[in-house]
């Protein structure tokens, strides 16, 4: 750091030098003096101009032209500041004064570093003397550098501060030559993100936001009012390339282009400015589309392109100008805005001017010496305003956001000396130095109009933007009349009424696109070599939508239970098909099964009432009532066919439905086997068939079988419901998980019947009113028919009425058992009751053995047989004792003849079968039964093919003759 600071020591020696050869002079300024010294850079010219010169070894002098009447109320903003931070109790109390030597920059770099090396001067000391200058404001008016001796010996008070420069460029150059020293400097109106750089400039500060927030809030208010086809305009120095730079990438990750970018010179004494200006009004005429544009220009550009806008054809435009002219409408009230089109500023945030009025008022009340000589740049305003204008035109240029900034940087510094000076003696010179206030300015909060303010990381107060839209009253422009906020943080743009949000909501009706807007439903088609921003618009293809205007891409449905045909704005939700409770062919099915379940129910009563009765027996006693209870469930598990899908559903339907009807079949199957059993008269087989039948027993092992199936479906792959999305409509059905334990189910049940069938067919020739074998053939194979059918059907069919297609063949097998097994018993019970009494029942079960036997005589009637034979053996089987007995008592009469065999009994039991073997040999037996009652028998009939087997049950079997001339064995049970 030693060596750093000799080198700046005698760069500024070398400079200062230079500067007193060639006899340069500043323009104007002011100064006053202070225990603390801040210097100030304003532009109180427009620009610099270089005196022409023979000798080219000589200085160049500049002379500054052009007096900027609206920075001329800045440098006064900062004088009325320091004169109230003196008044102030913070300094009051420390005795601490400010005093200000201020600089005129000009507008031009060089300018401005040669006014920020003589501020620099003060820290220049020297062991054998150097030359130095100081700005002399003093009553000579000064404005002058006058030079004079310093010496070791002699201690001079440091510039402690800056305030200023006004332009991002000048801001950069006099910011790399202060950093040297590292003397704060705090800018009131340079943005230039460059600038929040803490490495290259670190003693850099403002009181306004960087440009980032700026283009940030440009580009905020080009996307709400959807301009995406703009203009760009700037000039040709830092600040300008910063802003362009910002606002170009910004405003490309908002999908926003660039029509055209026109660059004007930097200087406004450059010899290119008229024709640059007449440049880009062509560019802009020649870009009709483009009806935004956003300007970083100088003010004074603007006046000149608008004065020739106004030459040609009226422009319906919109102007959206940056901090740089946002607030120079009264330099243009000559101007028809009306032609123009409509601007929008964006400025900083301002504060209470009424205290800096009246201190114009009082620095204008009157031209006296003592005044003018005090503010030595006030003498050219002076020269060139009217004397009774002096006030009335300050007034007019005062820039509210300007002096605010001005403002709040000379109150930070007033802070910070506060601070400073509590912990160091700042009434001797060079005690405290520059760096030491740049370590108090970054902890310091200051407070203005009540509110708290301090700098951030990057030296920057942010406030945010307030915008304006410029309007023209008696004559004048109003370019400070707010309709609208900024806020930075969450990026946001708020009116400050509901009056001024409707001057926003005009500006949506401008149009400034490179193609027209896309329609909802349709999306942007770029073309390869264009901006994005100029695209053709194409329709969104089916099952994709787009539900806002330029849309970038279109947004895909979703398929599962979404669609939309072509161009469309928003997906319609897929109508959802399944067999609904409301449709007709499922109320059918429904009905039935609901008829069904009544039925049941009705016949399960009827046959409790008549459990007694032969044909109720006959049907199977209480298997009956297990039966009619399966096909209740079996027709309940058809409701679970119908509505929406569940997982809950899937699964119950089917295990429901096979469980139940596993149950009805292995009824049948016991009844079947019943039959079997009892007509089988061969001995051996008889007797296996008494040893396997154990009719709850087989129940429950065909039923467990069935259940083990359900359950290692359920457990491995059970059923679920399923959503096939369709191209319009998505379909809820039950995705039976494993169709092989499906099967399963289905085939066991199938197996089952076809055992029951084959039992059933052996018994389909007996009697009438005893051949349940009939019924339960025709049943099961009613059940056969409809599963077989319904393979090849279910296979085949798809959508919402599979489910209808089961539902359909477990109603036709219900309804089949049901009415073969249980109707005729119904019809028979209710209608025929005569035919629901023992009698009836032994006297067909009689006939049926006539009709068996070849040639049967009831009464007088006569049936011969084909064959004669000699011989025949009549069996009554188990001779009873008791009946021997009564033999032998006389208590009953029968005669055995083997010409004529008579057996006769009268008014007795025979509680017990009889045989009685005799031969006879071409003759003819008579058996009479007088009023004799048969409690024992077997209640079923069988014909054997090579035995007749006939199994009487029943009274009143009266005087019946038998005559055969067939040589069979007989055997008749009683």
């Amino acid at each position: 750091m030693r060596w750093y600071l000799c080198v700046l020591f005698l760069t500024g020696v070398t400079v200062t030098v230079g500067m007193q050869q060639t006899s340069a002079s500043f323009p104007p300024g002011a100064s006053a003096p202070g225990d603390i010294i801040i210097g100030g850079l304003f532009p109180l010219h427009r620009g610099a101009r270089l005196e022409p010169t023979q000798d080219l070894r000589s200085h160049h002098h500049s002379i500054c032209v052009d007096l900027n009447v609206n920075r001329i109320t800045q440098a006064l903003a900062m004088i009325h500041a320091v004169e109230e931070a003196n008044r102030s109790a913070t300094l009051a109390g420390l005795g601490i004064t400010l005093g200000y030597l201020i600089h005129d920059s000009c507008s031009d770099v060089s300018m401005a570093l040669r006014a920020s090396i003589d501020l620099t001067k003060a820290f220049s000391f020297g062991s054998t003397g150097s030359s130095g200058s100081v700005f002399n404001g003093g009553a000579s008016g000064g404005g002058n550098c006058q030079s004079r001796n310093t010496t070791s010996s002699e201690r001079r008070q440091p510039v402690m501060a800056v305030v200023g420069a006004s332009s991002s460029e000048l801001s950069i150059s006099v910011a790399r030559l202060l950093t040297l020293e590292i003397t704060p400097q705090i800018s009131y109106a340079s943005t230039a993100t460059i600038l929040s750089d803490k490495v290259r400039f670190p003693a850099f500060m403002r009181t306004v936001p960087n440009d980032n927030y700026q283009t940030c809030a440009m580009v905020k208010l080009l996307k709400d009012n959807k301009w995406n086809w703009v203009g760009i305009m700037s000039t040709d120095g830092d600040y300008g390339r910063s802003a362009v730079d910002s606002f170009s990438s910004q405003a490309a990750q908002n999908g926003i282009c660039l029509a055209f970018k026109i660059v004007l010179p930097d200087s406004v004494t450059n010899p290119k400015v008229n024709s640059s200006i007449l440049q880009a009004v062509r560019t802009i005429r020649d870009n009709e589309r483009a009806k935004v544009i956003i300007s970083f220009a100088k003010p004074i550009y603007m006046q000149r392109l608008f004065e020739e806008l106004l030459r040609g054809p009226p422009e319906d435009r919109v102007w959206i100008a940056s901090d740089s002219w946002s607030n120079s409408g009264n330099q243009m009230d000559h101007l028809n805005f009306t032609s123009l089109g409509t601007v929008v500023g964006f400025f900083f945030k301002s504060g209470n001017t009424l205290s800096f009025q009246q201190y114009i008022k009082q620095v204008t009340a009157s031209k006296a010496s003592q005044q003018s000589n005090s503010i030595p740049f006030m003498h050219e305003y002076y020269d060139t305003v009217h004397p009774s204008n002096f006030t009335s035109v300050l007034l007019n240029h005062i820039n509210s956001a300007t002096v605010f900034s001005i403002h709040m940087a000379v109150n930070a510094i007033s802070q910070a000396v506060a601070q400073l000076c509590s912990k160091h003696n700042c009434k001797t010179a060079g005690v405290v130095q520059p760096w030491q206030l740049l370590r108090e300015l970054k902890n310091t909060t200051f407070q203005m109009e009540g509110r708290k303010y301090r700098f951030d990381e990057h030296g920057d107060v942010n406030l945010g933007y307030d915008i304006s839209i410029w309007s023209t009253t008696e004559g004048a422009i109003r370019s400070l009349n707010v309709v609208a906020e900024y806020h930075p943080l969450n990026n946001s743009i708020r009116p400050t009424s509901p009056e001024m949000a409707w001057l926003l909501a005009d500006l949506k009706n401008v149009v400034s696109k490179c193609s027209n807007s896309c329609e909802p439903g349709e999306v942007k088609k770029t073309v390869e070599g264009q901006h994005i921003c100029c695209y053709e618009c194409v329709n969104c293809p089916p099952n994709y939508y787009s539900n806002n205007t330029d849309m970038d891409q279109c947004l895909s449905c979703d398929i599962t239970k979404e669609w939309s045909p072509a161009r469309s704005e928003v997906c319609q939700l897929k109508t959802m098909e399944l067999l609904d409770w409301e449709d007709g062919f499922a109320i059918v099915l429904l009905s039935l099964a609901g008829l069904g379940v009544l039925m049941a129910l009705v016949i399960s009563v009827l046959f409790l009432w008549q459990r007694n009765t032969p044909v109720v027996r006959a049907t199977g006693g209480p298997l009956c009532q297990v039966i009619l209870f399966s096909l209740i469930g079996s027709f309940i598990s058809v409701v679970f066919f119908v509505g929406q899908p569940s997982d809950k559903k899937c699964k119950v339907r089917q295990v429901l439905f096979g469980l139940s009807f596993t149950l009805c079949v292995s009824c049948i199957l016991v009844k079947s086997l019943k039959i079997l059993l009892a007509f089988q008269f061969n001995p051996s087989v008889q007797q296996a068939l008494r040893r396997l039948y154990k009719p709850y027993i087989i129940i429950g092992v065909c039923m467990g079988l069935q259940v083990v199936v359900c359950i290692l479906w359920l457990v491995l792959r059970s059923p679920k419901a399923r959503y096939s999305p369709g191209t319009t409509t998505v379909l809820a059905e039950c995705d039976e998980g494993s169709y092989a334990a499906f099967g399963t189910m289905l085939g066991y049940i199938a197996f089952l019947a076809l055992v029951c069938f084959g039992f059933a067919f052996k018994g389909r020739k007996l009697p009438e009113s005893y051949n349940e074998a009939k019924f339960i053939t025709f049943g099961m194979l009613i059940y056969l028919m409809s599963w077989v059918i319904f393979i090849p059907v279910y296979v085949t069919t798809s959508g919402k009425y599979l489910p209808a297609v089961e539902m359909v063949v477990i109603i036709m097998s219900n309804y089949g058992i049901l009415c073969c097994h249980f109707l005729p018993k119904c019809y028979i019970i209710l209608f025929k009751k005569e035919y629901n009494t023992k009698d009836a029942f032994l006297q067909d079960v009689y006939e049926y053995s006539q009709r068996s036997s070849g040639s049967v005589s009831m009464g007088s009637t006569q049936i011969e047989s084909e064959e004669k034979t000699s011989s025949e053996v009549f069996t009554i089987s188990q001779v009873s004792p008791d009946l021997t007995s009564k033999i032998e008592n006389n208590n009953c009469k029968g005669t055995v003849d083997l010409e004529n065999t008579t057996l006769e009994f009268t008014k007795e039991q025979i509680l017990s079968p009889v045989n009685l073997v005799g031969s006879v040999s071409m003759s003819t037996m008579e058996l009479k039964l007088n009023n004799v009652d048969l409690e024992s028998g077997i209640s079923a009939v069988t014909q054997k093919p090579v035995m007749n087997e006939v199994n009487l049950e029943g009274p009143a079997l009266r005087s019946r003759k038998m005559s055969t001339s067939k040589s069979l064995k007989r055997t008749y049970s009683i």
